[in-house]
């Protein structure tokens, strides 16, 4: 290249940059109230999913919010959302670039938009690649927010669910702990008909695709549907809404899904166009998940995102964090972030385990680095797990960004997991931050969560799964199908299958809710009883659960004056907290050494001896 042309190409690069940009037009659309969900939308360049210029990899959008005020700020990434009803049109092409943000405080809010291309700009991680993108590159405006008008179980009544460096999640808005329970099944929950896409056509275990017709009726009118042609369709996407109104029916607070599961159980569910690329992302499908996730939010359930599993850990940059990898996860946070209550899953059955893995598995140095990224990309630092496979030695190490554990087991009758939450919670904290415990997946891979038809009274479920984990430790529990039931973790279209155990989960939700209890303080003493296990902060409140109330129960308190009230809870019929044969124990035996503790018999339940029952009991202020 001559000297004359390159001092040309300089020249007109440097007029460029210098161009001065008149602001595009913007919508700010939604409700201007805190924890709701805000869109700033742009007239940005016209581009398609499929254009040579891929507009995810070679643009970046982002909007920085700042509260004028306090100065708290965000910044949100943007994404291409084609003619901005994409949900409706099927739209692969358009002018509308987002953002969205749910705001944590009222008053001002100030924000400013950075636009940039170039080839890769979207996953650049410093400043220097990329070119004034135009349009509303440097844009600037302000919005005031005012307070919720929501109420429970909407999630923007209570705000956002965060980790605060303690083993249960809290929410912003309330101040409350979070007692997570609901279906882990099947996991394949967006293998959905009604969703745009070619993994309806594609040949690929296209006969796992499902319609959730059984929940059909469980959609009510004024719910939201999408691609509806005049006054007499009625759109789709109802019988899936459907089944959310059921489970959060039933008391249920959480969901489970896969979001990408190439050359996995099912693989019909991907955000992309086609699953052969995987840098071009399905603008009307993702924006229909959106409805889904909107919805579920509503009614108060949490979103459980697994963004891969064992089979396809390798799938994307081999398992690194390369192109591909950080354009799905920025694509995840950019379209579905701003919802309160989620965690990020980085991996179902991750690690180094399989004999035979059909992809490279990922190391520990790529589990860590999954975690950092989702740390720094995420303006809200949701909740961000792993699942075993590979134990979680290198999650809790000095340096990890994980924020917890998601647990496995593979007892049938469930019995491993009090034990597997308790190793847990008794590790050492080497990062400042102590791993939330949930389990996730209990039971064997076969059978797990049986249907009502199978097992209508599903007691090792509720004694060592649902209260074996809670009385550990652990912050919630999600609940597999196995892969031999009739309803099974890719077959299940019905969560009616097991509407008993959704309702013994639901007490035990209602338990915690009325014991109101310092849950993050709590840890497990098993050793202070006989015959039950036992979460305690000691010298404040013991939780007692037992198999078997016939065989008696004893505490061992400790060595201090103090009257302890003692209440029965029924963790088969729910119910308020009742009176059994000994309502109040009284410790009058002075201190001698602080390793002495003294036992007291509970008593008997009011009912149901030869039962299972929970026993509460608290210490009297004086």
């Amino acid at each position: 290249m001559n000297v004359l042309l390159r001092r040309g190409l300089f020249l007109l690069g440097l007029s460029l940059s210098c161009t001065a940009w008149a602001d595009v037009p913007v919508a700010i659309k939604g409700e201007l109230k805190k924890w709701h969900k805000i869109t700033l939308e742009f007239d940005g360049p016209i581009v398609s999913e499929d254009d040579d210029f891929n507009p995810f990899v070679n643009y970046r959008l982002n909007v920085t919010f700042t509260q004028t005020d306090t100065k708290a700020s965000y910044q949100v990434p943007g994404y291409f959302a084609a003619d901005g009803n994409a949900e409706n049109t099927g739209a692969e092409a358009g002018n509308k670039w987002r953002a969205h943000f749910s705001p944590n405080q009222t008053g001002k809010w100030q924000w400013q938009a950075s636009f940039i291309k170039g080839r890769y700009v979207a996953v650049a991680d410093t400043t220097k690649t990329g070119l004034d993108g135009g349009y509303m590159n440097g844009q600037s405006g302000a919005f005031t927010v005012g307070p919720t008008d929501k109420l429970l179980p909407d999630f923007r009544a209570t705000g956002r669910l965060e980790y605060v460096n303690k083993p249960y999640l809290r929410f912003a808005e309330t101040g409350g702990y979070f007692i997570k329970a609901g279906p882990d099944s099947p996991e394949n929950l967006l293998s959905y008909e009604d969703f745009d896409g070619s993994f309806k056509s594609d040949g690929v275990k296209d006969n796992l695709i499902k319609n959730w017709q059984p929940h059909l009726k469980d959609w009510k009118p004024g719910d939201p549907t999408w691609q509806s042609v005049g006054e007499k369709d009625e759109g789709k996407g109802k019988a899936l809404i459907g089944a959310l109104n059921y489970i959060a029916s039933k008391g249920m607070n959480s969901i489970s899904f896969l979001t990408l599961n190439i050359l996995g159980d099912d693989q019909n569910v991907f955000p992309y166009v086609d699953s052969n690329d995987v840098l071009r992302f399905d603008v009307s499908k993702l924006a229909q998940w959106e409805i889904i996730f909107k919805h579920a939010q509503s009614l108060g359930l949490f979103l459980h995102f697994k963004t891969q599993e064992v089979e396809n850990q390798g799938l994307l940059d081999n398992g690194g964090l390369g192109l591909e990898r950080k354009l799905y996860y920025r694509e995840l946070v950019a379209r579905f972030g701003h919802h309160l209550a989620l965690n990020w899953n980085l991996g179902e059955e991750n690690g180094e385990w399989h004999p035979n893995p059909p992809t490279p598995p990922q190391t520990t140095i790529q589990r860590l680095a999954m975690a950092k990224y989702f740390q720094q990309i995420d303006p809200y630092e949701h909740h961000r797990v792993i699942h075993n496979g590979q134990y979680f030695h290198d999650i809790a190490a000095t340096g990890s960004q994980y924020t917890g554990a998601s647990v496995q087991t593979s007892s049938p009758d469930f019995s491993q997991i009090h034990g597997a939450v308790k190793t847990l919670r008794d590790w050492p904290v080497n990062n400042g931050r102590p791993l939330a415990i949930a389990v996730d997946e209990p039971g064997d891979a076969e059978y797990a969560l049986r249907p009502d038809a199978v097992d209508p009274e599903h007691f090792n479920a509720r004694a060592n799964g649902l209260w074996g984990a809670l009385t550990a430790g652990a912050w919630g529990t999600e609940w597999y199908f196995g892969y031999k039931n009739a309803h099974s973790d890719l077959t299940a279209q019905s969560w009616r299958t097991r509407d008993k155990f959704w309702t013994q989960a639901k007490h035990a939700i209602d338990f915690f809710t009325l014991a109101d209890l310092d849950l993050p303080n709590s840890t497990s003493e098993d050793q202070w009883a006989t015959n039950a296990w036992v979460l305690a902060k000691d010298k404040a409140f013991y939780v007692l659960y037992t198999k078997d109330a016939s065989k008696g129960v004893l505490l061992k308190l400790p060595g201090e004056l103090g009257e302890y009230d003692v209440k029965w809870y029924d963790p088969r019929n729910g119910g308020v907290f009742q009176q059994g044969s000994v309502q109040r124990i009284e410790q009058k035996t002075p201190f001698k050494h602080f390793w002495v503790r003294y036992e007291k018999a509970l008593g008997s339940p009011p009912s149901a001896k030869e039962k299972d029952w929970v026993i509460l009991v608290t210490k009297i202020p004086r």
